[in-house]
Parts: C-alpha cells; sequence; structure tokens
C-alpha cells in the first residue's frame, strides 16, 4: 500500500459548503475510486489557513492517476470548483507531499 498526502485548498467562507458536499460523497465517485485501489481517504481542514490536507492508502501510482480521466472525477471536479483554488481543467490546485516519517 503507498500512502499519499497532498494539500489543497478552500475558498475563505466556503468551508462549510466544501464539508457539506461531502458527507457523504457520491456514491459514484466513492465506488470509482474503491475500484481504483483507494482505501482509508481522509481529508482535514486547517481553519485559520483555509487548508485542506488529504490523505489516502493507494494501491498503484497509475491506477490513482486514472482517477481525474473518469467522467465522476471530472463533473465532481466542476462541482467544486466554486469553492476552491481550481486548474484549468477543474481539477484542485494540490501539492504533493513528501512523508518525512512514518510509524507503524
Amino acid at each position: 500500500m503507498i500512502r499519499k498526502a497532498f494539500v489543497m485548498s478552500v475558498n475563505p467562507g466556503d468551508e462549510q459548503r466544501y464539508e457539506d458536499r461531502h458527507k457523504p460523497i457520491w456514491p459514484e465517485l466513492e465506488q470509482t475510486l474503491r475500484e481504483h485501489g483507494v482505501s482509508n481517504y481522509s481529508i482535514f481542514l486547517l481553519e485559520k489557513t483555509h487548508q485542506l490536507f488529504a490523505y489516502a492508502e493507494i494501491e498503484d501510482e497509475a491506477k490513482w492517476a486514472a482517477i481525474a480521466q473518469t467522467s465522476i472525477c471530472q463533473k465532481w471536479w466542476v462541482h467544486m470548483k466554486e469553492l476552491m483554488p481550481s486548474n484549468s481543467d477543474n481539477s484542485p490546485v494540490s501539492v504533493s507531499l513528501r512523508e518525512v516519517f512514518h510509524l507503524e
């Protein structure tokens, strides 16, 4: 299992709307994530800075990257783009984090 962590952000004032849209996420999106080997996926909010810290366990980097090409993921990005900084393809602006410590 590969541990992935990345940082995104939510627009100031949209924190509750962002959270509400994840309660729950669309069943089709959850199914797609699971079918692409994603498990133990969490997103945390640092309210003071509007930063989102995401953590997921994935089976394979290629399967993780393939999620972005699915129609449900692209639909989700359009649904979320008004709430967070987004790239030209509607994906959220994110920065990958490098693991420097792990305790099993």
